[in-house]
C-alpha cells in the first residue's frame, strides 16, 4: 500500500479544496493515486447531491460577473437551502463563478442543462461536478435558478452587499464610466423600474393602468366635467409611467435629475436590464 503523506493530502487538497480528512480517505482508497482518489472525491460528491437534490432551496445570492472592459456580463441566482450556507464564502465564490459561466456561455435553457454543461474553466469537469465540489463541503442543496446574459455595447452590474438582490445593466454610447453603470444598477435595485422606457412596457398593463386611472378620477372627481375627469385620469396615468420607467424616474443619488438625464450626459443610451430578487417569482 502506498504511503499516504501529508504532502500528498495537501495537493489533493489544493486541486479539490476537499476537507483534509476526505482526502486523506480517498488517498488511502486509491492506494495513493492522487487521480484515482479526486474521481472517489466526485462520486462522493455526486452522492450527497441526489441525497439533497430532493430539499428545498428557499435561500441564496445572487452572483454577479462583468468581463473586463464591460463588453458582457452574467447575473444568476443561485440558491441553497439555508441563510448561513448563503453567506459562506465558498457558496459567494461559487455564484460568481457561475455567473461567469453564464457570461461566458450564455444562459442555458433550464438550470438542468445548464449543470449539464461542461464548465467554463475546464470543459473536462461539468458544472454540476463543479457545484457538487460545495454541495460536498455545505452539504446542502444547492441548485442554480435563475440566468441572465447582456453582450455587445456595454454591461454594468450591482448586487447588494448580503446578496439578496442584484442588477445586470445594458446601454450602449460612449465608453461609460463603470461606477456610472454600477450607480445606475443600485439605483434599479432600489426603484424596481418595470422598463427601461415606455416603448417597452406591454400596451396591455399601460391600458390596464388606464382603465384603474379612469375609475379613481371618476370616484374622486365627481360632478365634475367629462373632460376634466379625463384629464385627470391621464395625469394619474402619466405619474404611474414616470415612477415605472427607468428613464424618467428622478436619480436615486440625485433626485434633481432623472437617470435618463444621467446616461444621456455620459453619451449613454440604456437598452435593457434584468434584476433578480432572491425567492421572488419569476
Amino acid at each position: 500500500m502506498a504511503d499516504v503523506t501529508p504532502a500528498l493530502v495537501k495537493n489533493l487538497r489544493d486541486r479539490t479544496n476537499a476537507p483534509f480528512g476526505d482526502c486523506k480517505a480517498a488517498l488511502t482508497e486509491a492506494a495513493g493515486d492522487i487521480d484515482k482518489a479526486i474521481e472517489l472525491l466526485r462520486k462522493k460528491n455526486t452522492a450527497i447531491q441526489a441525497k439533497a437534490a430532493g430539499r428545498e432551496t428557499a435561500d441564496g445570492r445572487v452572483g454577479l460577473w462583468i468581463a473586463p472592459g464591460n463588453a458582457s456580463g452574467g447575473l444568476i441566482e443561485l440558491r441553497c437551502e439555508s441563510s448561513p450556507v448563503a453567506k459562506n464564502d465558498m457558496f459567494i465564490e461559487l455564484a460568481v463563478d457561475l455567473a461567469q459561466h453564464v457570461s461566458k456561455q450564455g444562459p442555458a435553457a433550464s438550470s438542468e442543462a445548464m449543470l449539464a454543461e461542461g464548465h467554463h474553466a475546464n470543459p473536462a469537469k461539468s458544472v454540476k461536478e463543479r457545484v457538487g465540489e460545495v454541495v460536498g463541503l455545505l452539504r446542502e442543496n444547492i441548485q442554480p435558478h435563475r440566468m441572465a446574459r447582456y453582450q455587445g455595447g456595454q454591461v454594468g452590474g450591482y448586487v447588494h452587499h448580503d446578496g439578496s438582490v442584484g442588477v445586470l445593466l445594458h446601454v450602449e454610447g460612449a465608453h461609460a464610466d463603470p461606477a456610472l453603470l454600477r450607480d445606475v444598477a443600485m439605483h434599479i435595485t432600489a426603484r424596481t423600474p418595470l422598463a427601461v422606457s415606455r416603448a417597452h412596457i406591454d400596451p396591455a398593463l399601460i391600458e390596464r393602468e388606464r382603465e384603474i386611472s379612469k375609475a379613481q378620477a371618476a370616484e374622486t372627481s365627481k360632478g365634475k366635467p367629462a373632460n376634466i375627469v379625463e384629464k385627470i385620469a391621464e395625469n394619474r396615468l402619466n405619474t404611474w409611467l414616470k415612477e415605472s420607467v427607468l428613464e424618467e424616474q428622478p436619480f436615486v443619488k440625485d433626485e434633481s435629475k432623472t437617470v435618463g438625464d444621467l446616461l444621456r450626459a455620459a453619451g449613454l443610451k440604456p437598452l435593457a436590464f434584468t434584476r433578480f430578487k432572491v425567492g421572488e417569482i419569476a
